[in-house]
């Protein structure tokens, strides 16, 4: 197997079977379904890599509200959507028709394929397939609201009691019966980090193989000269945890927080912030690659399926400071490329970086930027070409064992 320069799969059994996959007379054609389409985000990013793998699939998603400059991983693709695009006021609330969505992803018409691949981390793996057709999921996560985060989104949105707490916990109990039962549509599952697939083997009780989230390392430089503040990116919301970080360089105020993202929680932590801490909100991509290469270090507190942002971190050769649980264990070489810390409180934020400065010397831009290389967009491709190969190569032999006993069962009726 070898990648080509612009690091496409090649000479390999891998390609063989993506060629087959295009629709070609020889071959299964295959359909992508995917959860929503509203910006270009890390979900996205996955997305797209798969489209280069099977470049010729048809893609289908509950809305694209994709702005016009965003579009471009589609190469012009058209997206089959399901009737919430068409629903009122979807384009900003189509969040609120989240209790149709598993109604909505099982009227897509999927008979022409022979081999469906759902990315999904709400409702995409529900498609409806024969028995004769392939479906391979990969998994961003179980839906997380509606299983290990119920209660603190109750919590956040206040609603933990009254009529409001019993319509959302009713819409997480149907959300938990389909989300579990659509698991057996799926003949293979392949997780985004050994976390989340621990959490499909607690949920599902499915195993899954491991294929890390492609990052665009090359989108990122390595810098080693570094200014004197710690930075953070992520969405702002609860369990992003950003409330911690702030909490801890408030008792710390000869330290410099610098918080990049936008999202509900924007101006509650803007309020919350100390002197010592900018909250600048949403940020062009370009501002967020200076920040991120010449922060101190990259501190985060959310537990995080996998975590791209700390590998986007590194790969400017910027240590990462995280709570050690999740995704970060895996993406974060604790002593080495960052500090893990293990209690996820502001008191123990602190700590992780009072721990950082005293390892401070031995944890090198170039050891962190040689880990990122490691999560490469060529290396997603080409694992998850490897992924879909196999469970094709499978599928078919199954499908050919199936029809050669009931041919022997034909002839000895």
């Amino acid at each position: 197997m070898s990648l080509s320069g612009d690091g496409s799969v090649s000479g390999s059994p891998v390609f063989e079977v993506a060629s087959h996959l295009r629709g070609s007379a020889i071959g299964p054609r295959t359909a992508i379904v995917h959860d929503w389409l509203p910006v270009y985000g890390g979900a996205e990013r996955v997305l797209e890599q798969m489209l280069g793998v099977v470049p010729e699939a048809d893609l289908y998603s509950l809305i694209d509200f994709l702005p016009d400059d965003q579009r471009g991983f589609l190469g012009g693709r058209p997206v089959q959507t399901s009737f919430i695009q068409r629903a009122p006021f979807a384009r900003a609330q189509y969040r609120s028709y989240l209790p149709l969505a598993p109604f909505a992803v099982e009227q897509f018409d999927l008979t022409d394929y022979q081999v469906v691949v759902s990315s999904s981390y709400v409702v995409a793996k529900g498609a409806l397939t024969r028995a004769d057709q392939l479906h391979l999921c990969y998994i961003h996560t179980p839906v997380r609201y509606a299983w290990d985060l119920q209660f603190e989104y109750l919590r956040e949105g206040g609603m933990e009691k009254g009529v409001k707490s019993v319509l959302a916990r009713l819409i997480f109990h149907y959300l938990r019966l389909f989300d579990a039962g659509s698991a057996n549509r799926v003949d293979s599952f392949v997780a985004n980090s050994k976390h989340v697939a621990r959490r499909v083997w607690k949920t599902y009780r499915r195993r899954a193989q491991v294929v890390y989230p492609p990052v665009d390392v090359d989108e990122f430089s390595l810098c080693e000269a570094k200014e004197d503040y710690y930075v953070t990116m992520s969405r702002l919301v609860p369990y992003k945890r950003v409330d911690l970080l702030i909490r801890a360089f408030n008792a710390m105020p000869e330290k410099e927080l610098i918080v990049i993202g936008g999202g509900p929680d924007l101006r509650r932590l803007q309020a919350l912030a100390g002197p010592n801490v900018t909250v600048l909100g949403f940020q062009p991509r370009e501002a967020v690659r200076h920040y991120l290469q010449h922060a101190r270090a990259f501190v985060y507190a959310a537990e995080e399926d996998f975590g791209i942002t700390l590998v986007e971190a590194q790969a400017c050769g910027t240590p990462v400071v995280a709570y050690g649980c999740g995704g970060a264990e895996e993406t974060v070489l604790d002593g080495a490329t960052g500090i893990l810390f293990p209690e996820q409180s502001a008191d123990g934020v602190r700590r992780g970086i009072e721990r950082f400065e005293t390892l401070r010397a031995e944890i090198t831009p170039d050891r962190a930027r040689e880990h990122a290389e490691g999560f490469s967009s060529a290396r997603f491709r080409r694992e998850f070409g490897g992924a879909l190969d196999r469970a094709y190569t499978r599928h078919r032999r199954r499908s050919a064992s199936s029809f050669a006993a009931r041919r022997r069962a034909a002839v000895l009726g």
